[in-house]
């Protein structure tokens, strides 16, 4: 998959959950959304 640049469209993708349910990337536009990155340094 090529890179994606700053201010370009994210190409639409398929990810399974924690429960293992599916979603796309494209079920999430036009929702705000929170990224959270867990550093594991600190263990």
């Amino acid at each position: 998959m090529a890179r994606v640049s700053l201010h370009q469209v994210a190409p639409d993708f398929t990810l399974a959950d924690y429960r293992g349910a599916t979603f796309r990337l494209s079920d999430l536009r036009g929702v705000k959304n929170v990224l959270l990155v867990f550093n594991r340094t600190f263990t």
